[in-house]
């Protein structure tokens, strides 16, 4: 409790100095963001200050493993698709990124099998979702090296296939006023990789 006071008490005489205006503006009058950002819940990656962003510029959604469930697996999986769905059809964001990390504990525990352990509870069931992810990886034989990177990377790419799976989202992109973008952040170097058109990840200089 006491580190929760201490951070709002700094905020308030630091950072909120600065934004003042802006937080009343926002507060009046709504967000406008024309990004929405989904990430992990891993408190190693903060989206907003990865990318520097400032209150209302973003919207964002994090859960394990930053992933988004496909359009047929039910509404036992809906929580991040309401935030989606309120993203594109509510506030009209421009851009859905999809951002995975290193290091991601969501995917280590898929790959020793959480995602396969009915006792796991709501995480084997969340994780349960990309356990074909993983066996794809292994049946292809390329990534016996380093099986966690390359799922980090695919996990991305499985997500952004399965915003297509909705019919608001594609319809928007084949429109041309919807943008699905993928993402990687190197926590150990501070890189910032992003998918081109054809899934490969490319580093982004600084």
């Amino acid at each position: 409790m006491e580190r929760l006071v201490k951070g709002y008490q700094a905020f308030r005489s630091e950072g909120y100095v600065d934004q003042k205006a802006l937080y009343e503006e926002l507060g009046l009058h709504g967000q406008h963001p024309d990004i929405m950002l989904i990430g992990c819940a891993d408190s190693r990656v903060d989206p907003t200050d990865i990318f520097h962003a400032y209150p209302g510029q973003m919207f964002v959604a994090r859960n394990v493993a930053n992933l988004v469930p496909p359009d047929d697996l039910g509404d036992d999986y809906c929580c991040t698709m309401a935030a989606v769905e309120y993203a594109v059809t509510v506030i009209g964001v421009d851009m859905i990124v999809v951002m995975g990390h290193e290091s991601c504990g969501g995917i280590a525990g898929c790959i020793a099998g959480l995602g396969r352990d009915p006792k796991g509870g709501y995480v084997n069931k969340w994780l349960g979702q990309i356990n074909h992810v993983h066996e794809r990886l292994i049946e292809s034989g390329e990534f016996e090296t380093d099986i966690q990177g390359a799922m980090e990377l695919e996990s991305v790419r499985q997500s952004l296939k399965n915003l297509m799976t909705y019919d608001f989202i594609r319809e928007r992109v084949e429109r041309g006023t919807l943008t699905l973008q993928g993402a990687y952040f190197s926590i150990t170097k501070a890189e910032l990789k992003l998918a081109d058109d054809t899934g490969e990840f490319k580093l982004i200089e600084a």
